[in-house]
């Protein structure tokens, strides 16, 4: 944009012009870097579980997913859904997100930690050696179950369920003959198998191995809970689930009649404050892994936004209800992380120029124009001066106070548009030189009469 008034600033004008310009670019800047956060980290660490589970192979299906993007995810296998809380609570764990179970984070509910979506139902498999059927936990009243080890989420649900049913007393310490034992996966269904336990509670999908080998395994039962519907009145985070018979295998009729079962949440979580770009990632990757039609699930179910004991990311809800922006869609992942940001610096740094552009040409007119009001001020005041002075008259200083506003008038440059008024300010001058020399003569006059 030509601005023909900038020509006629003095140096020092356009310094302090061009240091303003940058002072407002600087703070607008500023302000947008303050307010946008920095761009997403390249490697993040995921809490799962033990070797042997589920959380272990879908987090694998992650690792794969999110290196298409650049990201690259480090694995770091725990005991369960319990430790995966306790590292997401330590921010010196160097755990950004975890695998976690609806439910083991009791009340209060942690205000740091933010759901990024449910993944799929975990359900309560009760599998026991009995001539009888049970068709209650309480029935487990006196038994010897293996109920997984402390710290996983196996053992946190199955917990809240014995306590729930009489089967724990004040401090979780097993009620009469009945007795629990710290066994989990593969370990808890070999002591079923040989007998050294009554029963063995596990929580999780229907893909674990040890699930799979549980409800083919004809010696053993797999519990229909005939008060199934209680537990959600009770608890909110348990849903009612049903297995429809023959859903873990049709060929062998497995299970051969449909089991009513109680089951939570498996979810994925992570810190408050997490990167809303990896959180639209790990979103669509769960939509990949966890979307299809399951044992329990309906498809598209999957990932959920709906509240289960944490607090849903808005981030993860936003990106869940509208999905991907439109740099997203069109650019790599990476490349559309730095337009998004460089839209967010460049919007307020023109918010601020564009103004100013706008109203520089009004300002600078106004500079020129000062110029000319200015030698007008000087003007008025000498004028003023001849006409009301009594007394000795400073005729020589009058005389050098209109040359030196002559020259200055004859040295101002202008652009066309304030002709005139340079012209008037010069015929004013000339008055005001007439009115000095009448002055002179008066003066002269008087001299010579005395």
């Amino acid at each position: 944009m030509h601005i023909p008034e900038l020509s006629l600033l003095t140096r020092r004008d356009r310094i302090r012009l061009a240091a303003l310009v940058i002072i407002l670019a600087a703070v607008a800047v500023w302000a947008s870097v303050e307010l946008v956060q920095p761009g997403p980290p390249r490697h993040i660490v995921l809490a799962t579980g033990p070797e042997s589970g589920v959380y272990h192979r879908f987090a694998l299906r992650y690792i794969e997913i999110l290196r298409r993007d650049g990201v690259v995810v480090e694995e770091r296998t725990t005991g369960g859904a319990v430790d995966n809380l306790g590292l997401l609570l330590d921010p010196k764990s160097g755990v950004d997100i975890a695998f976690l179970q609806a439910g083991v984070a009791k009340a209060p509910v942690p205000e740091n930690l933010v759901m990024l979506a449910s993944l799929y139902y975990e359900p309560l498999w009760v599998f026991y050696r009995d001539k009888s059927t049970l068709s209650q936990i309480n029935h487990l009243h006196g038994k010897r179950m293996a109920a997984g080890v402390p710290g996983s989420g196996t053992r946190a649900l199955v917990d809240a369920m014995l306590d729930a049913n009489g089967l724990l007393l004040a401090g979780g310490i097993p009620r009469d003959n009945t007795e629990v034992v710290a066994l989990g996966g593969d370990e808890a269904l070999k002591a079923l198998k040989s007998g050294d336990v009554d029963a063995a509670l596990f929580v999780g999908g229907a893909q674990a191995p040890a699930i799979q080998q549980a409800a083919r395994d004809p010696a053993l039962k797999l519990m229909s809970l005939s008060d199934a519907a209680a537990y959600p009145r009770r608890f909110p985070y348990i849903a009612k689930l049903t297995l429809p018979a023959g859903a873990i295998d049709l060929a062998l009729n497995v299970p051969e009649h449909d089991v009513q079962m109680i089951g939570t949440r498996a979810m994925l979580a992570a810190r408050d404050g997490f990167h809303p770009a990896l959180i639209n990632l790990l979103v669509d990757a769960a939509r990949d892994i966890h979307g299809g039609q399951g044992y329990f699930e309906e498809a598209g179910e999957f990932p959920g936004i709906a509240p289960v004991d944490l607090r849903v990311s808005p981030y993860a809800d936003q990106h869940k209800r509208f999905g991907s922006s439109f740099l997203y869609r069109v650019l790599p992942f990476w490349i559309a992380t730095y337009v998004e940001r460089a839209i967010i610096v460049i919007v307020p740094l023109l918010v601020v120029l564009v103004p100013v552009a706008g109203y520089l040409p009004s300002v600078l007119r106004w500079r020129v124009r000062s110029r000319i009001y200015r030698l007008y001020g000087e003007l008025v005041f000498l004028e003023r001066d001849v006409a009301t002075r009594k007394g000795p008259l400073p005729i020589a200083q009058w005389r050098s106070d209109v040359d030196r506003i002559e020259v200055a008038a004859e040295d101002l440059k202008t652009p066309v548009m304030f002709a005139s008024e340079v012209y008037t300010l010069r015929e004013h001058i000339r008055l005001v030189r007439r009115a000095v020399l009448a002055k002179t003569h008066v003066a002269s006059a008087a001299i010579m009469s005395a």
